[in-house]
C-alpha cells in the first residue's frame, strides 16, 4: 500500500491538538458536565523533600514565584509583631526621593538627640549589667586571685626550683619511650631532594614522618605521591577563613558595639538546655489543649512559660495576651501577662485587667506594686478599696503606707467594713489613746467574742497604764468568757501568748497568764512532772519570767517538795540575781529545814558576796536544824579556812571529830594540818583515822604522799603496800604504788604492780593506760603498742584509751585512728579532746575551735578540755575569745581531768581559784605536735 500524501495528512490534523486549553476551560461544560480532577491529573504522592514541579518552569516564572514567596514570607503572621510590625520593609521596592532623604535625616537627628538624653542612664545600666555579669562569670584571673595572694609566701629558692614549662628534661622523664617526630616546613621539603626538582615526596623515602598525620606506628599509610604545593595552599586558605571569622576590625579600627556587647554575650548562652524534640512535642500538646478548650487558663499560662523558657519572650507575650482575650475573667492569666510584659506595658495590661475583674484583690495589689511612688500606690489602694471594701489584705496594705494619723482614720473605717478582722482592731487600738483604745477593744470583743488575743491585748494595755489590779480580772474574765462561747482552752497557745507578752515587756500579764492556765487540763498526779517540764521549756526559750511564775505557782501548791525548791534555786542561780536567789532560799529552808543542800547554797551565796558573818549565821541555823551533819560541819570548816580563820577551823574540826567522827571529817582535819605544813601532826591524825577507818583509801593515799614529801620513800612504799592489802579495789592506790616504783628506777616492779592491779581490777582502762605509759616513758614503743592493742580488746569502749591510741600512731595514721575512735566512742569527751588536738596539729583552726566547743559542752566538768581550749585561744584567738573561755570555765567549775587534778590537788595550790588553776594548767600543757 502506498502512503497518503503529506498535504492530506496536514489537512486532516485538528487545529487544537498540542495547544494548551484556554484559562478556566472545563471539558463538557456546554453539555452540562461538571469539572472534576482525578488521581491521574494530580500525579503520585510526593515526599516533602522531593524536588518541586517548578524545576522545569521558565526562569522568568521561577523568579517571579520566588519574589512572591519572599513577599509572603515577609508579610506572613509568623513574622508579625504587634509592637514592631512586620519583620521586613513594606516599601523597599518604592523609589527613594529627596523627601525620603530629608525625612531620614530628621529622624536621624531626633535619634541622636534622644540618644544623648539617655546616654547617662544607658552608661549606668551598662555598668551595672557588666558588674552583675562579672559576678556571675568572673574572669580566670579573678578566680585565681586568692591563690595569687598566697604566692607572697613563696621563698626565692622555691621560685628558682620551679621547673620551666617546656623543660625538655622533665618531658623526657615523663615519657621516655615515646616516639618523637619533628615536622619540617614546606620550604625545606620543596627543595631539591636528591638533586631533583620535585613537588612531591616518595613515601618510601622516609621523609613522610616529617608531616603530621601521615605516619603511623610500623608502616606508612599513603600509597602515592603527596602534592606539597596543594597542601600549602589549603593551609593558607584555612588560615584566612579562621582569621576572617575571629577578626572584627576594619582598616585597623574596632567595630564592637559597646551598647550591644552584653546583649550579644547573653544571646550566646543557651537559655534552654533540653532536647529540642521535647520542646516541639510540648508545643504540639499545649496547642492541642488550647484549641480543644480555649477557656482553660492553665493551658495558656503553660504555653507562655514554655516559650519564655526557650528564650522566645515575644512569642510568650503574644500567647498570653491572646489567652487574656479568650479568658477575660481569669485572674491568673492577667497576672501572668503583667509579669511577662515590661514595666510600662505591664501597667496597661493591669489597667485592662482591672476593667474586666474589678473585684480581684491580687490584681489591685499587683497594680500597686508596679507603681514606683508611694503617692501613686496610695491612690491605687484607695481606688481598690472603693471596689472591694471588705478585703482585709487591701486595708492592711493601704494602712502600711500611711502616716500614723491617716492610718488611724483608715483603720477606723476598716473595722467598720471588716468587723471580724482581729488584726485591724488591734492595730487601731495601738494607735488610739488609752481611753479610746479601751473602747476599741470592747467593741472588738463584742464583734469577735471567740478570740483570746483581744483579751490579752486589753490586759497588756492595763498593765502599760499601771492598772495592775485590772490585769488579773481581765485574764479571769477572758478564760470564763471564751469557755462560755465554746472556745477550747489550749495550754500551748496560752503559753505562747505569755511568752510573747514577756518579750513585749508585759511581765505581770505573762505571769498571770501562766498562773491562770498552767493547771488547766492537767491531771492531779501529773502536775509536778508537767509543770517542771513547762518551766524548763520556757527557760530554754529565754522566757525566764514565765518559768519563774511556774515555779512560784508550783511551790505554793507543793511547799514541802525539796526537788521543786532545788530546781527553783538552781534556776535563780543561773538566770536570776543574788537577791532573788537568797530570798528564795530563805523561803526554802523555812519549808524544808532538813535539806542540807538548801542551807549550804544560802551560805555559799552569802560567802561569795563577801558577807562572811551572814554565811556563819546561816550555817549556825543549819546546825540547829541538822545537828551532827557532816556536810554542814565541813562547809563551816571550809568557810573559816578560806577566810584564814585557821584556829576556828581547827576547833570546828575537833568538835566534829568528837561528835561525828566520819572518814571525811578525819581526812579534812589531816588535810588542814598538811596545808598549814604541820606534817607530823597530819601524820598522827592520819594514823588515828586509819585505825578507825582502815578501808578508806584516801587516808592511806594522803599518808603516803606526806611521807614522799618528807623524802621517806621506804615508809611510803610500806604504806602503799599495806594500803593495797586493805583496799585492793582502789585504782589510785595501785597507780601511786606503781609511780613510786618507777621513781625508784624499779621498772620491773612497776610492771608487776600494774599486772597485779589488773588481776584485782579487770577491764579497768586507767590501769591499762598507766601500763602503756610506763613502757612509753621507758622507750619501749613496740611493747606500748602491743599493750594498747590488748587494752582495746579488753576495754573496746574506753575513751581515754582511744584518745591515747590516736597519738601513739605515726602522723599519717592518726586521722584513720581518730575515725575508728569516734565510731566506738562518739560522745566521749576524751576522744573529742584528742580530735580537737589533732586538728590543732594540722593548723585547721576553725575546726579545732568547733571541736573544743563540742567537748566542753558534752562534759563541762573535764578540766583538761578547758585548759587545752584556753591554751589554744592564747595562741590563736583574740582577747575576747580568751576571756569568754575563761568565764565559761569559771561558771562550769570543773573538778576532774588528769592534768587538772594534778594541779588543783597539789597541796601548794589549795587556796587557788578556778581562774588561777586554769592559767597554771594551760601553762604546763604541751602544744600538740
Amino acid at each position: 500500500m502506498t502512503a497518503p500524501p503529506a498535504a492530506l495528512v496536514n489537512r486532516n490534523k485538528k487545529h487544537f491538538l498540542g495547544i494548551p486549553a484556554p484559562l478556566g476551560y472545563v471539558a463538557g461544560v456546554g453539555r452540562g458536565a461538571t469539572g472534576f480532577t482525578t488521581r491521574s491529573d494530580i500525579g503520585p504522592a510526593r515526599d516533602a523533600n522531593d524536588v518541586s514541579d517548578d524545576r522545569h518552569a521558565p526562569p522568568s516564572k521561577r523568579k517571579k514565584k520566588e519574589e512572591e514567596e519572599e513577599d509572603d514570607e515577609d508579610l506572613n503572621d509568623s513574622n508579625y509583631d504587634e509592637f514592631s510590625g512586620y519583620g521586613g520593609s513594606l516599601f523597599s521596592k518604592d523609589p527613594y526621593d529627596k523627601d525620603d532623604e530629608e525625612a531620614d535625616m530628621i529622624y536621624e537627628e531626633i535619634d541622636k538627640r534622644m540618644d544623648e538624653k539617655r546616654k547617662e542612664y544607658r552608661e549606668k545600666r551598662l555598668k551595672e549589667e557588666l558588674e552583675r555579669y562579672r559576678q556571675e562569670r568572673p574572669k580566670i584571673q579573678q578566680q585565681f586571685s586568692d591563690l595569687k595572694r598566697g604566692l607572697v609566701a613563696v621563698t626565692e629558692d622555691e621560685w628558682r626550683n620551679v621547673p620551666e614549662v617546656g623543660d625538655a628534661r622533665n618531658r623526657k622523664m615523663r615519657n621516655p619511650r615515646a616516639e618523637r617526630f619533628t615536622p619540617l616546613p614546606d620550604s625545606v621539603l620543596s627543595r631539591n631532594l636528591g638533586g631533583e626538582s620535585t613537588s612531591s615526596i616518595d613515601p618510601s623515602s622516609g621523609l613522610m614522618s616529617a608531616i603530621p598525620g601521615t605516619a603511623t606506628q610500623g608502616m606508612l599509610t599513603p600509597t602515592g605521591d603527596l602534592d606539597l604545593r596543594k597542601m600549602g595552599q589549603a593551609r593558607n586558605n584555612l588560615m584566612n577563613v579562621k582569621l576572617n571569622q575571629v577578626s572584627d576590625s576594619v582598616e585597623g579600627q574596632t567595630v564592637v558595639d559597646p551598647k550591644g556587647y552584653l546583649t550579644d554575650l547573653q544571646s550566646m548562652i543557651p537559655t534552654y538546655g533540653g532536647d529540642i524534640n521535647d520542646i516541639k512535642k510540648a508545643r504540639l500538646l499545649l496547642k492541642s489543649v488550647r484549641e480543644t478548650n480555649p477557656n482553660h487558663p492553665p493551658a495558656w499560662i503553660a504555653s507562655a512559660r514554655l516559650e519564655e523558657v526557650t528564650g522566645k519572650i515575644q512569642a510568650a507575650r503574644n500567647l498570653i495576651m491572646k489567652g487574656c482575650e479568650e479568658n477575660q475573667q481569669s485572674e491568673d492569666l492577667w497576672l501572668e501577662a503583667a509579669r511577662l510584659q515590661p514595666p510600662d506595658t505591664a501597667k496597661g495590661v493591669i489597667a485592662q485587667a482591672v476593667r474586666y475583674i474589678p473585684t480581684s484583690v491580687r490584681i489591685w495589689i499587683r497594680a500597686a506594686d508596679l507603681e514606683s511612688e508611694v503617692k501613686a500606690k496610695r491612690r491605687v489602694y484607695r481606688k481598690a478599696l472603693e471596689h472591694i471594701p471588705n478585703s482585709v489584705r487591701l486595708w492592711k496594705a493601704a494602712v502600711e503606707l500611711e502616716d500614723p494619723e491617716d492610718a488611724r482614720i483608715l483603720l477606723s473605717r476598716a473595722v467598720e467594713c471588716c468587723p471580724t478582722s482581729v488584726d485591724l482592731w488591734l492595730a487601731l487600738a495601738r494607735l488610739e489613746t488609752y481611753e479610746n483604745a479601751r473602747k476599741v477593744l470592747n467593741k472588738a470583743r463584742e464583734n469577735i467574742p471567740t478570740d483570746r488575743q483581744i483579751w490579752v491585748t486589753a490586759a497588756k494595755l492595763e498593765e502599760a497604764n499601771n492598772n495592775h489590779h485590772m490585769v488579773e480580772k481581765i485574764i479571769e474574765r477572758a478564760i470564763t468568757s471564751l469557755s462560755a462561747n465554746g472556745v477550747e482552752i489550749n495550754r500551748e497557745h496560752w503559753f505562747k501568748e505569755a511568752i510573747e507578752a514577756e518579750k513585749a515587756g508585759s511581765v505581770l500579764t505573762c505571769q498571770l497568764l501562766i498562773k491562770s492556765i498552767m493547771g488547766h487540763g492537767v491531771e492531779e498526779e501529773d502536775r509536778k512532772h508537767t509543770w517542771m517540764e513547762d518551766a524548763e521549756s520556757c527557760a530554754s526559750q529565754g522566757a525566764y519570767e514565765c518559768a519563774r511564775a511556774i515555779y512560784s505557782k508550783a511551790l505554793t501548791i507543793f511547799p514541802s517538795k525539796k526537788s521543786i525548791w532545788l530546781r527553783a534555786a538552781y534556776f535563780e542561780k543561773n538566770h536570776g540575781t543574788r537577791e532573788s536567789l537568797e530570798t528564795l532560799l530563805q523561803r526554802a529552808v523555812a519549808h524544808c529545814p532538813k535539806s542540807e543542800v538548801l542551807w549550804l547554797m544560802g551560805a555559799k551565796s552569802k560567802w561569795l558576796a563577801g558577807d562572811v558573818p551572814a554565811a556563819r549565821g546561816i550555817l549556825s541555823l543549819a546546825f540547829q536544824a541538822n545537828p551532827n551533819s557532816e556536810e554542814i560541819w565541813l562547809a563551816a570548816v571550809k568557810l573559816e579556812s578560806e577566810n584564814s580563820e585557821y584556829e576556828r577551823a581547827r576547833r570546828l574540826l575537833a568538835k566534829a571529830r568528837a561528835s561525828a567522827p566520819t572518814p571525811r571529817v578525819m581526812m579534812k582535819s589531816a588535810k588542814l594540818e598538811w596545808c598549814l605544813d604541820n606534817l607530823d601532826l597530819a601524820l598522827k591524825l592520819l594514823d588515828d583515822a586509819i585505825k578507825i577507818f582502815p578501808d578508806f583509801a584516801k587516808l592511806w593515799m594522803m599518808k603516803g604522799q606526806i611521807e614522799e614529801q618528807k623524802g621517806d620513800t621506804e615508809k611510803a612504799w610500806e604504806t602503799y603496800n599495806n594500803a593495797i592489802k586493805k583496799c585492793p579495789n582502789s585504782v589510785p592506790l595501785w597507780l601511786m604504788m606503781s609511780g613510786l616504783e618507777e621513781k625508784r628506777k624499779q621498772l620491773t616492779k612497776a610492771r608487776s604492780v600494774l599486772e597485779k592491779a589488773r588481776l584485782k581490777n579487770p577491764a579497768n582502762p586507767r590501769l591499762w593506760l598507766e601500763a602503756i605509759r610506763v613502757e612509753f616513758r621507758a622507750g619501749m614503743r613496740d611493747i606500748a603498742n602491743t599493750l594498747m592493742a590488748k587494752a582495746l580488746q579488753e576495754c573496746p569502749n574506753s575513751g581515754i584509751l582511744w584518745a591515747e591510741a590516736i597519738f601513739l600512731e605515726p602522723r599519717p595514721q592518726r586521722k584513720t585512728k581518730s575515725v575508728d575512735a569516734l565510731k566506738r566512742c562518739e560522745h566521749d569527751p576524751h576522744v573529742l579532746l584528742a580530735v580537737s588536738k589533732l586538728f590543732w596539729c594540722e593548723h585547721k583552726l576553725q575546726k579545732c575551735r568547733d571541736w573544743f566547743n563540742r567537748t566542753v559542752k558534752i562534759e563541762p566538768d573535764l578540766g583538761d578540755s578547758w585548759a587545752y581550749f584556753y591554751k589554744f585561744e592564747l595562741f590563736n584567738g583574740t582577747e575576747e575569745s580568751q576571756e569568754e573561755v575563761k568565764k565559761r570555765c569559771i561558771a562550769a567549775e570543773p573538778h576532774h581531768g588528769e592534768l587538772w587534778c594534778r594541779v588543783s590537788k597539789d597541796i601548794n595550790n589549795w587556796r587557788l581559784t578556778t581562774e588561777h588553776i586554769l592559767s597554771l594548767v594551760a601553762k604546763e600543757l604541751p602544744i600538740p605536735i
